[in-house]
């Protein structure tokens, strides 16, 4: 009889330890969903880098929303960035700026937002106008060479 409380008990705690995990890879991963308290807004980029959907949107460090997704405008050939704001962040001023920005040295892309100073604020399906694009590693290496290029020859 002791045998078999001990056997419920283990499987009880592989079950706690499962879920346990399954929650953890949700909450890790960011897949554990925005709920449907967002707002979508959109930015116009040359260039999105290494950005990704599910990428985080932050201000100050914090995140405030999701990527939701990333198109190419068929006109300019521009990327457009679609991000879900969670609602709470309701009060960005309409002339706030977003840049790509890369966590650490060779991290993840995430977009960065800079609040404006306007009294109006964005709502659902505005474009911010103030943007800056991603920065690529291999661009600035190879500005950097070929300028090095340059100085060795005037020597």
């Amino acid at each position: 009889m002791q045998k078999k409380t001990i056997e419920v008990w283990v499987g009880l705690f592989m079950i706690l330890g499962m879920a346990s995990l399954a929650m953890l890879a949700f909450k890790v991963s960011g897949s554990a969903g925005t709920g449907s308290d967002v707002y979508r807004i959109a930015a116009r980029f040359q260039n999105v880098g290494g950005l990704s959907a599910k990428a985080p949107v932050m201000v100050g460090g914090v995140r405030i929303g999701r990527v939701a997704e990333i198109v190419i405008d068929k006109d300019d050939y521009s990327a457009v960035v679609n991000m879900d704001i969670d609602a709470y962040y309701d009060n960005l001023p309409i002339d706030s700026g977003a840049s790509i920005l890369t966590s650490g040295l060779l991290g993840a892309q995430f977009v960065g937002l800079d609040p404006g100073a306007e009294d109006i604020y964005l709502v659902a399906g505005d474009e911010i106008e103030i943007t800056q694009s991603a920065i690529q590693l291999e661009t600035l290496i190879s500005q950097f060479m070929f300028s090095q290029a340059g100085n060795n020859e005037d020597k």
